[in-house]
């Protein structure tokens, strides 16, 4: 039985898993999986016998090789180990644990640094698009601590911006899987989106609560979690997603007019417990929900003007900024995001 790996654990943005290259783990899915339940302590609730920390957000891996496409530097394939469940699943992207991808591959040697920053280019395994990491490494050695701070995570570290191009319909095959700006779904207006994660965003009002509830008290609503929850499995055929009971998309957007002086107030499901803050991506598809006129989001969202937005999205802990682009006709085509990442150890890991 495979039952030891050499892996990095590291902080990506607001969440937090393991990184391995690619090679260190069996090349069989099956055997590879059960590794990483085990390693995680998946499945159960405290992952106790594991290195998991007891929720989504800190359940990820991440598997990491140097790319043959060209122009691109590293094949990223994200991983998220279910807590109480035995599944394993591919079926979605993580924006934050990719702010960790461009240090992870430097420091493994797949990428070779330059004097003051690098740049490095990274092709998504689970929805086939690329983004562009710039990773500050002065003296050719990866820098972690900085001035960058971003909400949802303590102090300070070094910035990594993200860029990601042509990420609409990653998943789902189009922006809006089914054409429309919203659908009415058991009985409440819902945009189904996609723009690199599929999301279905709805007012908070239309399902009973404010938008501005903190994370502990939308845990606590098992009213409000069972009727998203029949949105959620009603819409995944629609999305071109099939059955998603036992999936980790798409997310659960709810929004809400801002407070803080940002675009849109969001309270996130991923998809069955509230987020602490917002996924990268997320924050992107909700971002381009708010720029399509008639959508539920639209009817909240305070929007500038100008064809480059800079879209602040508040969440229970802060905000997310996206800067969006637009052509003249008004569709997004790219979006950048701030993150940071840090490591916080390296060795051998044991299952």
């Amino acid at each position: 039985m495979f039952d030891r790996a050499r892996v990095m654990w590291m902080r990506g943005g607001t969440s937090k898993g393991g990184y391995f290259l690619a090679d260190d783990l069996p090349a069989d899915a099956a055997a590879r999986d059960a590794f990483l339940l085990r390693a995680m302590g998946s499945p159960d609730p405290r992952q106790i016998d594991g290195m998991g920390g007891a929720d989504p957000l800190t359940s990820k891996v991440a598997l990491v090789k140097r790319s043959q496409r060209e122009g691109v530097d590293i094949d990223y394939l994200f991983l998220q180990v279910f807590v109480d469940q035995a599944i394993v699943s591919d079926a979605q992207n993580c924006g934050n644990i990719l702010a960790g991808i461009g240090p992870f591959a430097i420091e493994r040697g797949l990428v070779p640094a330059q004097q003051d920053e690098t740049r490095v280019a990274i092709f998504m395994e689970n929805t086939g698009q690329i983004a562009i990491a710039t990773v500050q490494t002065p003296g050719g050695v990866v820098r972690y601590d900085g001035d960058a701070r971003i909400d949802g995570v303590p102090g300070s570290a070094a910035p990594v911006p993200l860029e990601f191009r042509d990420t609409a319909g990653s998943s789902c095959g189009a922006l809006l899987p089914t054409g429309n700006a919203f659908d009415t779904v058991e009985g409440v207006p819902v945009t189904l989106i996609d723009n690199g994660m599929p999301c279905v965003v709805m007012k908070a009002s239309d399902v009973g609560i404010t938008g501005y509830e903190d994370r502990d008290t939308l845990d606590k609503d098992a009213a409000l979690k069972a009727r998203i929850e029949a949105i959620r499995l009603a819409v995944g055929e629609r999305m071109n997603l099939g059955d998603v009971r036992e999936k980790s998309v798409p997310k659960m957007m709810l929004v809400a007019p801002p407070r803080n002086g940002g675009a849109v107030t969001v309270r996130s499901f991923i998809p069955h417990r509230a987020h602490a803050s917002i996924g990268v991506l997320g924050a992107v598809s909700v971002a381009t929900a708010c720029l399509i006129e008639g959508s539920p989001a639209a009817e909240v969202a305070s929007i500038p003007d100008g064809n480059r937005k800079t879209l602040s999205v508040e969440h229970p802990t802060g905000e997310t900024t996206c800067v969006m682009e637009l052509d003249e006709s008004g569709a997004v085509t790219s979006a950048a995001m701030l993150r940071t990442a840090r490591k916080l150890m390296d060795g051998d890991i044991f299952a």
